[in-house]
Order: C-alpha cells, then sequence, then structure tokens
C-alpha cells in the first residue's frame, strides 16, 4: 500500500491517507481488535483443500543412486564440505526413514543445514513426500594402531583368519 502526504489549509500538519481507501488501523487499539476478530470469523467458512502428494515405493538402491547425485551436485556447486557428509556413511532406508550416520555433533549441524534442501530433492526424485531423514551421531572411532609384530598379526589375523591356518601349515613364526 502507498500513502502520500497532504496538507490541510486549517491544519499546516501532513495528513496521511492510505490509496486504498481503508483507514490506518494502530495494531494496539480496540479497532484492531475488532478487525482481528471479523477476520478469524471469516476464515471460519473456508475449508482448507486437501492435497494428496505422491508416495511411490522405492528401494534403498534407488534411494543411494539420487543421494549420491544430490552429492555430486554439491560438489559440482563447490560445497566439499556437504559432499564429504553425506558421503562420510551409506545411508540405511527403513520404510521411508532414511537413517544417516555422522561421525560428531558439528558435522550433524551442518548436515541439519542443508536437510531441507535434501529432502526437497530425494521427495521429488523419488516421488515420495513421506520420506525423512534421521541423523544418528556416533562418536566412536576405533583407530586400532599395530605398533609390535604380535599386535600386526593380530590385526591381520582380524582381517583374514585364514591366516592362522598359513601360519600353521607353514610353521612359520611372528
Amino acid at each position: 500500500m502507498q500513502s502520500y502526504a497532504r496538507t490541510d489549509e486549517a491544519n499546516p500538519k501532513p495528513v496521511t491517507q492510505e490509496l486504498s481507501g481503508e483507514p490506518k488501523v494502530s495494531a494496539f487499539s480496540i479497532s484492531s481488535i475488532r478487525a482481528k476478530r471479523e477476520l478469524q470469523e471469516s476464515t471460519k467458512g473456508f475449508v482448507k483443500e486437501e492435497v494428496h502428494l505422491p508416495t511411490e515405493a522405492f528401494t534403498e538402491t534407488e534411494m543411494l543412486l539420487q543421494w549420491s547425485k544430490y552429492a555430486q551436485r554439491l560438489s559440482d556447486k563447490g560445497h566439499k564440505i556437504m559432499e564429504s557428509l553425506l558421503l562420510i556413511s551409506d545411508p540405511k532406508l527403513e520404510g521411508t526413514t532414511i537413517t544417516h550416520e555422522l561421525p560428531n555433533e558439528g558435522s550433524k549441524i551442518d548436515f541439519e543445514t542443508e536437510k531441507i534442501e535434501i529432502l526437497g530433492y530425494l521427495r521429488g526424485k523419488l516421488h515420495n513426500h513421506n520420506i525423512n531423514i534421521e541423523v544418528i551421531v556416533n562418536e566412536k572411532v576405533e583407530n586400532k594402531f599395530a605398533f609390535t609384530p604380535i599386535d600386526k598379526y593380530n590385526r591381520l589375523k582380524e582381517i583374514n583368519p585364514n591366516l592362522e591356518l598359513l601360519k600353521k601349515t607353514f610353521d612359520l613364526d611372528i
């Protein structure tokens, strides 16, 4: 709404009028309370139209493909941190809930800033508007360092148990 100022010949102060023809109402006046009540009563008659959004089924493979495409899109835009947060681990699908595991709270906060855009992209590409993303923080960082030959052997034996068979077959020492 635009307003204009004019001066009255009898009163030299400028008078402000709305171009729409309706007078201005103060937010703290009885008139404003009356206007709010009238607005509420007039909107009671309106019925919200139900919108049926698509809810097509999708597989975890399709979700992972779109997840990777979104990460690539972020990389092309130069958002390398968000790309690495998306690719840090493969998300798991449980129904329509995508569970994504991140290593710490800081990365969770960064991920939450982009979460709405990711949801919009996935909902559009997978044609399912019931998709939700749940972020889990897993701070268990297991870095096992092997310093001695015995530690190295035990670590390799955890990875491949057949190493013990090889050691016994050829009568090897550590």
